[in-house]
């Protein structure tokens, strides 16, 4: 008998003890699910996207004169290898109509603007280009404070995963805000700010994602995830084991 009641202690004992260590390990991760939770949950995302600080766009005149694409594709023939095409696209830049063309040469793609009224390939936005266009987005009364040129971006950057090359135009204004623009691509791509960044932040711990902040399914996740269910499910069987034992002594 006393060989079954020492076997049985030292179940409750290993048990115990995973569940507490398990406890430490998790804890400071359950800290951040749910700090980061209560962020998600308690904030506007319109507002952390910075929508707030966009105006509303004018669209092009319906009276416009547009040349046909073909005469777009002869001018890119004649400068570069055409084998498909991947979208013809019209925008607008500063009110002029362009057509935005992504093409492939060989087994690269590429991108390339042209005046659409006159079907003339044109260079990418130019600094000057960008500072306008990102003036006629920024809602709010502030200055630019400064200008780059981003030709190669990082992981954890806050452009990732965005046409590159692009200028980035931060401005004077509380939450420090930059306004992206894809220099070959002729368009506002996005706006980041404080909000935005500390979502980034907690998103990142959220998915453990620390490579590149956006991956679900990443190993450190799962295995984490069925730490904490191992850690719940053995809370759950040490409070029934402690009931009964309470049970029986009373």
């Amino acid at each position: 008998m006393s060989f079954f009641t020492k076997r049985n202690r030292s179940y409750k004992y290993y048990l115990r003890k995973a569940h507490r260590y398990l406890g430490v390990i998790l804890g400071v991760q359950f800290l951040f699910w749910t700090a980061g939770g209560l962020y998600f949950s308690w904030s506007d995302i319109d507002k952390i996207h910075g929508d707030h600080l966009i105006k509303a766009q004018p669209v092009l005149r319906g009276n416009i004169s547009l040349v046909s694409p073909e005469i777009v594709l002869k001018a890119i023939k004649n400068k570069d290898e055409l084998d498909s095409l991947s979208s013809i696209r019209l925008i607008n830049i500063l009110q002029q109509p362009v057509y935005q063309v992504h093409y492939y040469s060989g087994k690269n793609e590429k991108v390339v603007l042209a005046d659409a009224g006159t079907g003339m390939l044109r260079e990418p936005l130019s600094k000057e280009e960008a500072i306008r266009i990102a003036g006629s987005y920024f809602l709010p009364d502030a200055g630019v404070e400064k200008v780059e040129y981003l030709e190669a971006t990082g992981k954890h950057h806050e452009y990732r995963g965005k046409p590159l090359p692009a200028w980035a135009v931060s401005y004077n204004y509380p939450g420090n805000p930059v306004l992206y623009i894809a220099a070959s691509e002729g368009t506002f791509q996005n706006i980041r700010y404080r909000d935005w960044r500390i979502f980034d932040f907690l998103w990142m711990f959220h998915t453990m994602d620390y490579q590149e902040r956006d991956r679900f399914g990443n190993i450190l996740l799962r295995t984490f995830s069925v730490f904490a269910l191992v850690t719940v499910i053995s809370g759950f069987v040490l409070y029934f084991i402690s009931y009964r034992r309470k049970k029986k002594e009373k």
